[in-house]
């Protein structure tokens, strides 16, 4: 497999990936959202953190050295560490569904999460003992499906890029040979993004950047191919290249950028030399052609949320 055309996907969306489908909820008092991302069967997951003040859930179980393989779901999430309930809400919901480890008389479900911070967006905050997350979380999981909107909603609903409003974006790609990668990203970053990012080349901006402490963005790709949880964990880490090129600065001190990535397994790529009998090595040209799909739809991801959010 050596040739990399790529092209976008039927609805350009991470549910152009057979098997996903993303839920989005919000509360427009509070200014913030929650999005979920649902597969119909376990996957195997992966996460890469670059940021400097990230906010996550059940990632350590992503380890390639820990013993759960699949998880059930995915969250990401406005509220900060508020908002790691919204996962909470959809461990709930699909331990009620029967979605789970069958290892106690209730299903167990896997479901990791992030969070970025947009609790000073100007929202009403006084939730007082019970913070919304966790319904946001149950309605987000009822609500999926495949279709996916771009802009203010879901974890984007009360987000910042710099100096413009930040928001949800979501993008597909494929290649003739039928390997497809999905993305979708909160951008709240604290540098500039998509355009504004790409035009200050050269040049810290001070002056447009967020606020302090009031950032992060989250993603997650998702792939056909099939990868285990080490081969997840290094799609994460190449599609975090997407973060580099959209968003300028990137992975400070102020951010938690995370990007997790998801396999639903379902496409072996035919390689174009297997008499060479090189396993390890056709492998590694699928993954670097993967991952570098990844990164680049992440970008567009990115792009898309931006532009969806400042019309």
């Amino acid at each position: 497999m050596t040739r990399f055309n790529a092209n976008i996907g039927p609805t350009d969306s991470i549910t152009d990936i057979e098997g996903i489908k993303v839920g989005n909820a919000h509360n427009e008092q509070v200014r913030t959202g929650t999005t979920v991302i649902l597969p119909d069967v376990p996957v195997a997951m992966g996460v890469d953190v670059r940021g400097g003040g990230p906010g996550t859930r059940d990632t350590e179980a992503l380890d390639p050295t820990c013993l759960v393989e699949k998880v059930h779901g995915l969250v990401l999430s406005g509220g900060s560490v508020f908002g790691l309930a919204a996962a909470d809400g959809v461990t709930s919901y699909l331990s009620g569904q029967g979605v789970g480890l069958p290892i106690s008389p209730l299903a167990v479900p896997v479901v990791p999460s992030a969070i970025l911070f947009d609790l000073a967006n100007g929202g009403d905050k006084n939730w007082g003992d019970e913070a919304p997350y966790r319904h946001l979380g149950i309605s987000a999981a009822k609500a999926a499906s495949r279709s996916v909107e771009n802009g203010p909603v879901g974890a984007g609903y009360g987000a910042m890029a710099g100096a413009q409003k930040g928001g949800l974006g979501t993008a597909s790609l494929s290649t003739p040979d039928g390997m497809m990668v999905g993305a979708i990203v909160a951008v709240n970053s604290f540098g500039s993004a998509g355009d504004a990012a790409q035009s200050g080349h050269g040049v810290v901006d001070l002056p447009k950047l967020g606020f302090v402490g009031a950032n992060t963005t989250i993603a997650a790709i998702a792939t056909n191919m099939a990868l285990d949880k080490a081969g997840c964990k290094r799609l994460a880490m190449m599609a975090q290249d997407g973060f580099a090129r959209s968003i300028r600065p990137v992975h400070t001190p102020f951010d938690g950028d995370t990007v997790f990535a998801l396999s639903t397994a379902t496409h072996v790529p035919e390689l174009d030399q297997p008499e060479l009998d090189q396993p390890e090595l056709d492998q590694g040209v699928a993954m670097a052609v993967l991952g570098t799909l990844a990164a680049d739809c992440l970008v567009h991801a990115i792009e898309k949320a931006i532009r969806a959010a400042n019309p």
